[in-house]
C-alpha cells in the first residue's frame, strides 16, 4: 500500500473499523492467524460496541447529505456520526456554541436530532434493549427481578421430605 497524501484528513469510527475489518481483525477468532496488531485488536473490539459497527458508507452519504442544511462544521459533523448524539444535552456539548448559532429556535435543533436518529443507525446496546423491550412487551414473561425473587424463595423454603 502506498501512501498518497499523509493526514489528508479525520476518519470517521466507521472509516476505521471499516480499515481493520479490510485487514483480517474480525475474521481471526484465535487472533494470531492475521497481521493485526494487538493494539488494533483493541481499537477493533471498542469500536464494535459503537455505532461505527451499524453504519456504512451509504448511510454516513446519506447523513453527510441531510446534514448541509444545518452548517455544521466538518469536526462537528465528525462528532456527531461518531457518537451519534440523541438529545439535546449531547448535540449541546458537540456544536460550539449551540445557543447562539442556532438562536432560541429549538425546532433546528429538535430536527438535527430527529436527522440523526432517523439516519444514523443506534449503537448495538442500544438495540439490543429496544428489541428486548419489544419482546418483553408481547410477552408474559417474567422479569429478572421475579425470577431472582422466586430463587431466594425457594433457597429459602424448608424442604418437605426430609
Amino acid at each position: 500500500m502506498k501512501i498518497l497524501e499523509a493526514n489528508a484528513g479525520a476518519l470517521t469510527n466507521f472509516e476505521v473499523l471499516d480499515f481493520l475489518r479490510s485487514r483480517g481483525a474480525g475474521n481471526d477468532a484465535t487472533r494470531v492467524m492475521v497481521p493485526v496488531l494487538p493494539s488494533e485488536f483493541k481499537v477493533y473490539d471498542y469500536l464494535e460496541r459503537t455505532a461505527a459497527c451499524n453504519q456504512t458508507r451509504k448511510i454516513i452519504e446519506e447523513f453527510l447529505a441531510k446534514c448541509k442544511q444545518f452548517n455544521l462544521a466538518k469536526a462537528e459533523i465528525l462528532n456527531i456520526t461518531n457518537i451519534r448524539p440523541s438529545s439535546l444535552v449531547e448535540i449541546d456539548t458537540i456544536i460550539e456554541e449551540c445557543d447562539t448559532r442556532f438562536g432560541e429556535n429549538e425546532e433546528t435543533i429538535n430536527e438535527l436530532i430527529e436527522t440523526i436518529t432517523q439516519v444514523l443507525p443506534p449503537p448495538p446496546t442500544e438495540m439490543n434493549t429496544d428489541t428486548e423491550a419489544a419482546k418483553d412487551a408481547g410477552t408474559d414473561s417474567p422479569t429478572q427481578m421475579e425470577t431472582d425473587a422466586q430463587a431466594v424463595q425457594e433457597q429459602a423454603a424448608p424442604d418437605g421430605g426430609d
